[in-house]
């Protein structure tokens, strides 16, 4: 599966924000997700699949528990591929942090 694939998923993406705070149980990713999205723990369970299968993620046995976290090199990889494109915002960022710096100076703020 692309990583597009991967990441073009919400629930995917919400799950890899999660790990992405740290290393987190299946059961607290479940718990959140299922809240958010309204979908059962089998679908959790089929998306946290997705993403150890992509690479994405990895899982290790603690007891009972499944520990998830993050893998990097994937990440990387998107990084690397929408390194071209950042010509097209990079200097509208650059202005909107001019502009904020403009708008803490006429505020009084440092």
């Amino acid at each position: 599966m692309h990583a597009f694939d991967v990441l073009g998923d919400p629930v995917r993406r919400r799950l890899l924000e999660l790990l992405a705070e740290g290393e987190r149980t299946s059961g607290e990713m479940t718990d959140i997700v299922r809240a958010e999205f309204g979908i059962t723990q089998s679908a959790v369970s089929q998306h946290l699949r997705v993403l150890r299968d992509s690479g994405f993620a990895t899982v290790r046995p603690e007891g009972a528990r499944r520990v998830y976290a993050v893998q990097a090199a994937p990440m990387r990889d998107v990084d690397a591929w929408l390194e071209p494109f950042r010509a097209f915002w990079g200097h509208r960022l650059e202005a909107l942090a001019t502009e904020v710096a403009r708008g803490k100076k006429a505020r009084g703020e440092t």
